[in-house]
């Protein structure tokens, strides 16, 4: 009688058991695709969310050391992968979509998205002390970069996509998972190459209807920047935000700053009182979706 009752007992430990681990599947999916869409999202860096979903060091073992890190991390590294190409595609089709249809309120909706991610990222950056140097850091790449953007607009320099811009977008999209925090759209957009790189990105949702239709002009040249800046740079911006984590910090929130200012559409909100109030209707939006965003990070709590 009680060999029957320790195999029925068994038996429904491992059904639990089975149903956990496709739960945790199912969680580690969703996760995944989150953090690919704050990969893409102007003013949510893809770094920061692997942060708060426990996955940063497994992420940044796979980029240093992948096939040490697979077989150390497979369970949770996998379903993640996945989840991050899903949620990248997706929210690439759509972004590409809202940009070229409604330009102006979609950028607002993104300055919104930033600056409600900022004091998030402030209180971030302090979590282990800050010092002079932290605030001369954001200080001094406020300035830099606020100096440059201002001067390409300033001289009317066009930039047209090529091989090598999207070779560069490529790194940014690398470097924001790298290094938590760095939004790389808030420093495409202003140059002018967000647009076309989430409409090619975007592309390969559009595979059902044939390859004709997928801009590997695009997608091939910021792959190859990702890989190349995961190859160089994985290992020595991990060293860099572990030996001097606030000062790096700092100078990525002075970054984030500057190029969130050059793209605010200022003479739409001179326009006409409708685009007025639709435009600072999107900032609010935005600035309400980050701070419930935050605010749910906040309460996350996934063991890896």
């Amino acid at each position: 009688m009680s060999s029957n009752n320790n195999n029925e007992i068994e038996k429904e430990n491992n059904q639990a058991g089975g149903k956990s681990g496709v739960l945790n599947i199912l969680l580690r999916l969703l996760h995944g695709a989150i953090i690919g869409l704050g990969a893409v999202l102007p003013g949510i860096s893809g770094g920061v969310l692997c942060v708060v979903f426990g996955v940063y060091k497994p992420i940044m073992e796979l980029l240093s050391h992948p096939f040490k890190a697979i077989k150390k991390h497979a369970k949770t590294l996998i379903p993640i992968v996945i989840g991050i190409g899903i949620g990248f595609v997706a929210i690439s089709k759509l972004l590409g979509f809202l940009l070229n249809k409604y330009p102006d309120p979609s950028v607002c909706l993104f300055v919104g998205l930033i600056a409600g991610m900022l004091p998030s990222l402030f209180k971030e950056a302090g979590e282990k002390g800050r010092t002079k140097g932290s605030y001369i850091s954001l200080a001094v790449c406020f300035a830099v970069v606020l100096g440059v953007l201002l001067g390409l607009n300033a001289v009317s320099v066009t930039i047209v996509p090529n091989f090598w811009w999207y070779l560069f977008c490529g790194f940014c999209i690398a470097l924001s998972v790298i290094a938590p925090g760095m939004s790389f759209s808030t420093l495409l957009m202003p140059l002018g190459l967000y647009e076309p790189l989430v409409s090619g990105i975007g592309s390969v949702a559009d595979v059902v209807n044939g390859f004709d239709k997928v801009s590997f002009d695009v997608i091939i040249p910021a792959a190859l920047g990702a890989l190349i800046t995961v190859i160089l740079l994985a290992k020595a911006v991990d060293a860099l935000m572990n030996r001097h984590y606030s000062i790096v910090f700092h100078g990525i929130i002075g970054i984030v700053i500057a190029a969130t200012v050059v793209i605010i559409p200022f003479k739409s909100f001179t326009e006409s009182v409708g685009s007025a109030l639709i435009n600072t209707a999107c900032i609010a939006a935005g600035v309400i979706v980050a701070l419930l965003l935050d605010k749910f990070n906040s309460k996350v709590n996934v063991p890896d």
